[in-house]
């Protein structure tokens, strides 16, 4: 499923074939980032499909075209194909673009060819021609989720039988090990029920070339877990995460559990963020190593840096896209909310990893810096494309991170916090600053003003509005007697 792979369409429809496919899947990704598919019977796919596309309604997926212009294609990516192993009839996946059937141009807002459009333009700058990305997107395991929105009333609760409030529940018998607040890195079993989970949900998507290859329990309560997939190019990256999102979803469903990626679905314990580690290539050479330099970390990585700091109010409205992200970014939890750069500090928004490694080579080869604001309630092909858009950014104006920040920032004093800046407190101010602060995403084309446009009013308007007009059950808890 990785466009690295050579996959053609002759070798697409040799892979169906021997699979006994009989049908095929197309994927896609709206602007928002969920996966949205069509499927079609196995004998519709030739290789002609992989240059014509199939035909789709455009005005019905969220941020894409009017209703008068609702004629869409999607074209295939044949590196892309796998055979899905969660379906019970023998189903081929391929992911696509989407192209406009009049003009004959790839679609502005459609967010894969963003991530292409980003790739082109690190080959067009000089600077490099590739880049590799690593994203650790954490998640929620829960036995159930409630959820109930009426004009009278409102309320959600989640549960699994991890959660240490349960630890006085009659479970006929209530065995214990329950996990407390915090302390769920990373216990082994019984405490640790999703083991045996975790390890199908890696082993199925490795089998569809998926690269993970670790996972453990994470810190908070209640079934919080990490599955580490390999760093990829950009788009491929992207197109991994949707596919890993996809397969544990799914995997859990046949258990009868859940699986959420939003960024705080727990109150008083550590929310769901996606630390994205990444590194600039020319051939096989990192441009962010340099043996001599801070951290082992190039002149020309510094200055990628200091594009991310300068540019994360912007980011956040692109990186962190919810209104529960803010949930999730306050201080106390280890949520990087303070803009400053360090090597091995996790309280730091950009961390450059240290892991002890085997040679002067191994560390070459992946040194590379971990940017810890976003959570995978982004949408994963505009997010990693915001963040080399502005990294890039800073190498081309040489942008100075300053210098490191080697303390616990969660422990500094009233006066060394007040210097050091903060990623926005909600939804509304990153979307503020996005919008004063978007000419670098334009750069080569990239990103368009349409799609800036698009994303700012669907946010304000049918998320951030939304939860600033709803009346909140703590409201009611305040203020009932006033």
């Amino acid at each position: 499923m990785s466009t690295e792979k050579k996959h053609t369409p002759k070798s697409v429809l040799d892979m169906a074939r021997k699979a006994r496919a009989e049908m095929v899947d197309f994927r896609f990704t709206d602007l928002l980032g969920t996966w949205q598919h069509i499927t079609f019977h196995i004998g519709q796919i030739t290789e002609k499909i992989f240059a014509m596309g199939m035909g789709f309604d455009g005005s019905s997926i969220r941020g894409f075209q009017a209703i008068h212009e609702s004629d869409m294609l999607l074209i295939p990516d044949p590196a892309t194909a796998f055979i899905d192993p969660l379906l019970e009839h023998p189903t081929l996946v391929l992911i696509c673009n989407i192209k406009d059937p009049v003009s004959s141009k790839f679609y502005s807002r459609d967010p894969r060819h963003i991530g292409q459009k980003a790739e082109a333009y690190l080959t067009q700058s000089g600077i490099g021609n590739g880049s590799l990305w690593g994203p650790e997107a954490e998640f929620f395991v829960f036995d159930s989720v409630q959820v109930d929105l009426q004009s009278n009333s409102a309320s959600y609760r989640v549960d699994s039988v991890e959660g240490i409030w349960n630890s006085g529940r009659e479970e006929h018998p209530n065995l214990g090990y329950k996990v407390r607040y915090k302390e769920g890195y990373f216990p082994c079993p019984p405490t640790d029920t999703l083991l045996d989970f975790r390890s199908e949900v890696l082993l199925k998507c490795r089998s569809i070339g998926a690269d993970c290859y670790l996972h453990h329990h994470e810190v908070a309560t209640a079934g919080q877990g990490e599955i580490a997939v390999g760093a990829k190019s950009l788009v491929s990256a992207a197109d991994q995460l949707m596919a890993f999102k996809y397969m544990i979803k799914n995997i859990a469903r046949a258990r009868n559990k859940t699986v959420t990626f939003m960024p705080k679905p727990l109150f008083g314990d550590n929310g769901n963020g996606m630390h994205t580690h990444q590194s600039l290539w020319k051939g096989a050479t990192n441009l962010f190593y340099d043996a001599k330099g801070y951290a082992g970390l190039s002149k020309l990585a510094l200055w990628y840096v200091g594009g991310l700091l300068k540019h994360a109010p912007a980011l956040c409205g692109i990186c962190s896209p919810s209104t529960n992200s803010y949930k999730r970014l306050v201080p106390g939890y280890e949520a990087p909310v303070n803009l400053a750069y360090s090597k091995r500090n996790r309280s730091a928004a950009v961390r450059i990893p240290t892991y002890t490694v085997m040679s002067a080579a191994d560390e070459a080869k992946g040194k590379r810096v971990e940017y810890r604001p976003p959570d995978p309630s982004c949408n994963a092909y505009l997010a990693f494309s915001a963040l080399l858009m502005a990294g890039l950014d800073g190498i081309q104006k040489k942008i100075d991170p300053g210098k490191p920040l080697e303390k616990d920032i969660f422990e500094l004093g009233k006066v060394e916090l007040e210097k050091v800046p903060q990623v926005p407190g909600s939804l509304e101010e990153a979307l503020r600053n996005l919008e004063k602060d978007s000419e670098f995403l334009l750069k080569g084309g990239v990103f368009t003003e349409d799609l800036l446009e698009t994303w700012i009013s669907y946010k304000r308007k049918k998320e951030a509005d939304l939860i600033r007009m709803r009346p909140h059950p703590a409201e009611v808890h305040l203020y009932y007697d006033c």
